[in-house]
């Protein structure tokens, strides 16, 4: 069929088959003296090729989405094979089986140091003998870890497995009354702690002596009674491996690690992730179609799930190497990318706006990272994102530490955060039911059942806790664990997991997070996002940073929106040109009554805003220092919050 001398069979070939297609009715016959075989590959070959683009054109997602469903099978074939498994396959015996096969390859790499997979095995085999000597410890114990992102915590955890223990991975910023909460609701008798945090370690001391806690500080030498030195201890252990009998009763409901909420309206709470959990966890970049051949870049935090289980617990899973920096640094970012040769990047909450707000530079586009992992990242941010660095894959997905259910925009639809796949909800069960914000619980029918919303509606996301979707809960929490099932959703007996979010779906069945429950208020008969409103502060020219929660106000119904701000460098604060802006992009209902300004804004470890104090502050101009306006319809602006125009509001006389 290829042949030179079949030049006019070729062209009449050709010219016959685009007839067909294009109008198959009026199709001449065709000479043709070739194989009849060679004529059916070719038109098998045309065909297929035509039906890929009118499948295309008709599913434009078509190939991303089979992509995925490609990985989460692979995903899942990995993790049933493990779990047959006897004794059980754990993710440490994942790292073991890359210390084997490739143990000269780099596995952590920080600030200038790399360790090999070998190196890394070693040490954590000397952290774990020096443990099983000094700290007694046995299968089935819990360790409390108090340290900063450093080698150190990544050999620690993996000794600690070695030895059949898990490990609470305490925030390493709380303080006081935080940090004996924490540790208590873990069950941990041994706390292990950086030398640069023996300070914090010391003001809770008494109370650690009372309960007979073992207390270690990474450091040669301590002076302080009650607390012992490690690192001298762990010099003198022998690295030779540790026998496997010592984990011999691990199983896939064992807590592989305890990782705290992030306490935004409370003290935290101990999420147990699970052996299963943690896999499902590290299973993730592959997902994203992360790969052994690449590096891995962690500047979050690895007391988090982000941090530790997806960048951590992933790079294992793939056989990876992870750069580990102690902090996240929107100045340095960039070039410690170009340094290690990154070609993953973590981020969470802010991190990517701090990053487009950096001082451009011609190296912007001069790096090898191909995929950015992560959530929270807004539209506008995503869109400059990727005009200023390049066009690098952003996997934006949704996923609680301690849920059962998580989503993964795989097309990258920008502001998503998924898409509703039938195979992925077969296998995960979940909805988005209605929610009634004032009531702050789900919508009931008649029956006592939950209600589905529409399509373009927003409503509450519950996923079905099954034997695939299992929740462990809380440490110690009964109470709390509880609080976040829901029963007889859809049917009697059934049980969900509350999520506590709020998800909207579009045409194309994209999925978009809309809010947390307790952070959407309603406002005059509407229901007010704070995300949304937070958004479209952040669009105007002078505001830096936004955000927006509710507040009671005498002789009102519900709760009216405030906004906390910060200010752009060299920018004043332009009450007519808020109030402009904030009466053209949003509703009269959703409109901020009073601002407020300040310096910078309070934000948890992973950069969530941080309202509970906000919130009772309130507005009161006697309490507050900081300058506040109000919303003033009079004069068409924001006008100062004066004690007088305070005191009218309350009265009824101002009306908001």
């Amino acid at each position: 069929l290829f042949n030179k001398q079949n030049h006019d069979n070729r062209v009449d070939l050709l010219k016959g088959i685009w007839a067909i297609v294009y109008s198959p009715s009026c199709a001449k016959p065709v000479r043709y003296y070739g194989k009849e075989s060679d004529l059916m590959m070719f038109w098998f070959i045309v065909s297929a090729i035509i039906l890929l683009f009118a499948l295309r054109l008709r599913y434009p997602y078509l190939i991303a989405e089979a992509k995925y469903m490609r990985r989460i099978a692979i995903a899942m074939y990995r993790t049933t094979k493990y779990l047959k498994s006897k004794p059980f396959y754990t993710l440490l015996d994942r790292f073991l089986d890359s210390v084997r096969k490739n143990p000269h390859k780099a596995f952590i790499r920080f600030q200038d140091e790399t360790y090999s997979y070998a190196q890394t095995d070693k040490q954590s085999n000397k952290i774990a003998r020096s443990l099983l000597k000094h700290a007694d410890l046995h299968e089935g114990d819990t360790v409390a870890l108090l340290l900063g992102n450093e080698p150190m915590f990544l050999w620690m955890w993996l000794a600690l497995a070695k030895i059949g223990c898990s490990a609470a991975l305490l925030n390493h910023n709380i303080r006081s009354k935080s940090f004996l909460h924490c540790f208590t609701c873990c069950g941990a008798t041994v706390l292990i702690a950086g030398a640069e945090l023996q300070d914090a370690v010391e003001e809770v001391l008494p109370a650690l002596r009372e309960q007979g806690i073992s207390v270690y500080i990474l450091t040669d030498h301590v002076t302080t009674e009650g607390l012992e030195s490690l690192t001298d201890k762990i010099a003198q252990a022998s690295d030779e491996p540790i026998p496997a009998d010592l984990r011999a009763n691990i199983t896939l409901s064992s807590p592989a690690v305890y990782i705290y909420t992030s306490g935004t309206t409370g003290l935290p709470k101990a999420a147990v992730i699970a052996q299963l959990r943690l896999w499902a966890m590290a299973n993730f970049p592959s997902i994203c179609g992360v790969t052994s051949d690449d590096v891995v870049y962690v500047c979050l935090p690895l007391y988090h799930s982000a941090g530790f289980a997806i960048g951590f617990g992933g790079a294992i899973e793939r056989g990876a190497t992870v750069v580990v920096k102690s902090k996240f640094s929107s100045s340095q970012f960039w070039d410690d990318c170009r340094k290690y040769n990154v070609t993953v990047i973590q981020y969470i909450g802010e991190t990517m706006r701090y990053l487009c707000n950096t001082p451009k530079r011609v190296s912007d586009q001069v790096h090898n990272v191909r995929m950015a992992i992560g959530n929270g990242i807004r539209p506008e941010v995503w869109r400059t994102f990727i005009r200023r660095f390049g066009n690098v894959d952003i996997k934006e997905f949704y996923g609680a530490t301690e849920g059962t259910l998580g989503f993964l925009n795989y097309a990258g639809k920008i502001g998503a955060v998924g898409r509703v796949n039938y195979f992925h909800k077969k296998i995960y069960p979940y909805a988005l039911v209605k929610f009634d914000q004032e009531q702050e619980e789900p919508v009931r029918n008649a029956e006592g059942f939950c209600i589905e919303v529409a399509q373009g509606e927003t409503g509450l996301l519950v996923s079905k806790i099954t034997q695939k979707a299992r929740f462990a809960g809380y440490a110690r929490d009964p109470k709390q664990t509880e609080k976040k099932k829901l029963y007889n959703v859809f049917e009697k007996g059934d049980v969900y997991f509350n999520s506590g979010d709020l998800f909207r779906t579009d045409h194309e069945n994209f999925i978009y997070f809309q809010d947390r429950v307790g952070d959407t208020f309603r406002w005059k008969g509407e229901n007010v996002s704070t995300n949304e409103v937070s958004d479209i502060l952040t669009m105007a020219a002078s505001i830096e940073e936004a955000n927006v929660y509710g507040v009671t106000v005498q002789g009102y119904e519900g709760r009216t929106g405030m906004a906390t701000i910060t200010l752009k460098k060299d920018h004043q604060f332009e009450p007519d040109a808020i109030f402009s802006h904030m009466t053209t992009y949003l509703p009269s209902y959703a409109r901020p009554r009073f601002i407020r300004i300040q310096d910078c804004l309070a934000v948890t470890c992973t950069f969530k805003q941080l309202k509970g104090k906000l919130v009772e502050e309130g507005f009161n101009p006697a309490v507050i220092t900081d300058p506040l306006f109000v919303l003033d319809e009079t004069v068409k602006s924001y006008s100062p919050l004066t004690r007088d125009t305070y005191q009218s509001i309350l009265d009824g006389h101002f009306r908001l």
